[in-house]
């Protein structure tokens, strides 16, 4: 098992395939790991490792991986995550594909080094509505239950800044409408239909993106296979 490892910080991945990198960003909340990808319509490793370089990644205190927890812990911190594993592969440019949460989790990352991704592929990206802060909520608190019998140093206090961080915001919690508007890379996104994964926030982001392409329907069907080619096509094109 692969573990990139910087001081306390371990990161767990794995490669499949060669040529262009493409680093994965998996669905599942704070449980965001590589065998979640089994559970999708489609499965990136096994779509693009034929044609790409695929990097596939355990987010940090999620499957393989581990770190400690602090209360300024936040998005910038999973971006910093991200950054490093890149530095320590060595890989200068990238695609990016994330899932669910991963889906701000790419932006993320192209907020903090644009000139890194040649193009990113939203899929079903999480963001705030009306109805779903709670939801958000009792999912991080559910992750922390699970963590809290063997971080007995971590404060009530340190859990509860690290959710505010994570989820107090709004649209996809990371970064701003402002941001989105100003993204050169080009974006495919995967339209969201749930509470979670709000449809209104996938279409804000295609609308908002001055590169953006939205795929409506690619869960069911015919629409699997399609969209699965959809997303070699675009990532073939902006391999570069």
């Amino acid at each position: 098992m692969p573990i990139w490892q910087e001081g306390e910080l371990k990161i767990h991945y794995e490669t499949f395939g060669e040529g262009f990198p493409i680093l994965l960003f998996a669905p599942g909340g704070m449980h965001s790991k590589i065998d979640v990808w089994e559970r999708m319509p489609w499965n990136p490793i096994d779509v693009l490792s034929p044609h790409f370089r695929v990097i596939a990644m355990d987010q940090r205190n999620a499957g393989g991986s581990e770190a400690p927890i602090q209360g300024s812990d936040g998005w910038g911190t999973y971006a910093a995550d991200h950054v490093a594993l890149l530095d320590a592969l060595e890989i200068d440019r990238c695609h990016v594909l994330g899932c669910c949460i991963g889906g701000p989790y790419a932006l993320g990352l192209i907020e903090a080094d644009a000139q890194r991704v040649a193009g990113a592929v939203l899929v079903q990206p999480i963001g705030h509505s009306d109805e779903n802060r709670e939801a958000f909520y009792a999912m991080f608190d559910s992750w922390a239950e699970d963590l809290r019998p063997g971080r007995p140093e971590v404060a009530e206090g340190d859990w509860e800044s690290f959710r505010s961080n994570m989820y107090d915001g709004d649209f996809l919690f990371n970064v701003s409408r402002d941001f989105v508007r100003g993204v050169e890379n080009p974006l495919l996104v995967l339209m969201g239909n749930d509470l979670y994964h709000p449809e209104a926030i996938s279409r804000e982001v295609a609308d908002l993106a001055p590169r953006a392409e939205l795929i409506e329907d690619w869960k069911e069907g015919a629409a699997v296979q399609a969209s699965a080619q959809r997303v070699v096509e675009f990532l073939q094109t902006h391999a570069s």
